[in-house]
């Protein structure tokens, strides 16, 4: 007996503290605290852990979001600290993975959210695995190929997602809400061509990923909260600048009757007919087989020069970022040295080619 009293005080203590820690958010009329214990249940996931995507898991692990699984195949470097919020200059140092490095700094300062770091890259074989028993699906990204993924999987699955985007001083993003509005391919149908702009090459504010992360979140809540019928969810995709203070929103109410994903059901990207083809290539080196991305040598070459030695002809670009070496060829397709791990050399294209 004494035993059960004991286990009912701790657990009213317990309570006590949550309902502390949660009260101001609880007052607010949008939530309340049925509300707040929708969203202790929610189980989110969070498919990559920069900019956008450590900011994301930040603010929905200080808002009680119960649940979150935290997927990223990269590392933290000195050069993430100026924007990506989960990080610090130990993780840094000792190059720890994202979703690891992320997945601690939650539990330092909310232990009640239960974080599943996954150091994985999503590929069409793992993202069933990954992103079994989600509620709902955050794009933390920096590659189109891994959003297409998603997207298939979320509009097959009938999941919720959001997709999200910042680079430069640009932010943009859109709930995909399976049946009900439009799906990223419904607004885009095809994945950007040529060269595309990076972090690494056309720089970033980390203004422009909080106010995105911020917009991105409060749908989050909202979805918990009151479910994808509230009238409260945005139905538009949204964009803005917050250097020049231009923004539009473009109506994605209404799936598209013709949309490859959502209307024929044809899920290309997760049968992996959209992906780029790789290889390994002789030893230590990784091919990537990109052959829909025509290239700019004089372009690339200045985007590129920051970041290490390049060298070009009219036949080939050779970029060394110590310890790889990049040779791009024309039509897109690249040869990346200094690896064998598939998932790095996607990374690094991604990185500084765009994907």
């Amino acid at each position: 007996m004494a035993l059960v009293t004991c286990l009912r005080q701790e657990a009213q203590i317990r309570q006590g503290r949550i309902e502390e820690r949660y009260s101001r958010q609880t007052l607010f009329h949008g939530i309340g605290v049925e509300g707040q214990r929708r969203l202790a249940s929610g189980r989110v996931a969070i498919v990559g852990c920069g900019a956008t995507g450590s900011a994301l898991a930040g603010l929905l692990a200080r808002a009680g979001v119960g649940g979150l699984r935290i997927i990223d195949r990269d590392y933290v470097e000195p050069s993430n600290l100026q924007r990506q919020s989960l990080f610090d200059e130990k993780d840094a140092l000792e190059s720890l993975p994202k979703a690891i490095a992320a997945a601690r700094k939650i539990a330092s300062f909310n232990s009640e959210i239960a974080v599943e770091p996954e150091v994985n890259d999503l590929t069409p074989a793992n993202i069933e695995g990954l992103l079994e028993g989600m509620d709902l699906i955050l794009d933390g990204t920096d590659n189109f190929e891994t959003r297409y993924l998603l997207n298939d999987y979320a509009v097959k699955q009938s999941i919720p997602w959001i997709y999200s985007a910042a680079v430069g001083s640009y932010g943009v993003t859109m709930n995909i809400l399976p049946a009900k509005t439009a799906c990223l391919a419904c607004i885009f149908p095809d994945s950007p061509r040529g060269i595309v702009e990076t972090c690494e090459t056309y720089g970033i504010l980390n203004s422009a990923v909080s106010v995105v992360a911020s917009i991105a979140v409060t749908e989050v809540l909202k979805l918990l909260v009151a479910g994808p019928d509230a009238p409260q969810l945005r139905r538009t995709l949204l964009s803005f600048d917050v250097w020049t203070n231009q923004h539009g929103e473009i109506s994605a109410a209404q799936p598209r009757p013709d949309c490859r994903a959502c209307g024929t059901k044809d899920f290309i990207h997760l049968a992996g007919e959209g992906r780029a083809h790789i290889t390994l290539c002789g030893r230590n080196s990784v091919q990537i087989h990109e052959h829909q991305r025509p290239i700019d040598f004089a372009e690339m070459d200045r985007r590129l020069q920051p970041h290490g030695v390049v060298r070009h002809n009219d036949f080939v670009l050779k970029f060394w970022h110590d310890p790889y070496e990049m040779t791009l060829f024309p039509d897109g397709r690249a040869i990346i040295k200094g690896t064998t791990d598939t998932a790095i050399a996607r990374s690094l294209y991604a990185r500084y080619v765009g994907s």
